[in-house]
């Protein structure tokens, strides 16, 4: 596995190392030992799994408090372009947000700690998106900010009448509003 740090602290890319032949393909999608030597001991406690269509924009979310997650997050049908914003209020990059296309084909998985906001747009016909999270999830704590936030500025590729978001999504703050880390 290849770790690439991204322009923002803690926010990682990781590459496998993918072995193919004319039978298909094999890679190592995670190993705690190597995982937490790199970007640092995590311990995931659960798995979600989820599948969208084309245009459907999932996001911006996080958990509050003591239920905040940390994903390591991949996508093993289609594409997506996935999205993480640091909300530390603390952190010299506050605002600022890391984008990377995850896909079936490039095998690319993208960790994101706490203290950041999470979403991704589907840019092929459908996607499966997985992640591990170092939390469970908690109904009460769960947050999201607008996708469309100026204050942050996230270019998405597609205009905003082919996005297909949630009621709850729409109804996110936006990050002066918000309830930050």
């Amino acid at each position: 596995m290849i770790y690439k740090e991204t322009e923002i602290k803690d926010v990682f890319i990781l590459e496998p190392k993918v072995f193919e032949d004319s039978r298909g393909y094999f890679f190592e999608s995670y190993r705690k030992e190597d995982f937490d030597a790199h970007v640092g001991e995590t311990n995931f406690v659960q798995d979600n799994e989820s599948k969208s269509s084309y245009g459907v924009l999932r996001g911006l979310h996080y958990q509050k408090n003591e239920y905040s997650q940390a994903k390591l997050v991949r996508v093993i049908e289609g594409r997506v372009l996935d999205v993480a914003v640091d909300i530390r209020s603390y952190s010299p990059t506050f605002g600022k947000y890391v984008m990377v296309e995850l896909s079936a084909d490039n095998k690319r998985q993208l960790f994101i700690p706490r203290g950041f906001a999470h979403g991704f747009l589907v840019l092929s016909e459908n996607a499966v998106f997985t992640y591990k999270v170092d939390n469970v999830y908690a109904p009460q704590a769960e947050a999201s900010i607008r996708f469309d936030d100026p204050d942050i500025g996230i270019e998405w590729p597609i205009s905003s009448d082919e996005i297909i978001i949630s009621e709850k999504d729409m109804k996110g703050k936006w990050l002066k509003d918000a309830e930050l880390f």
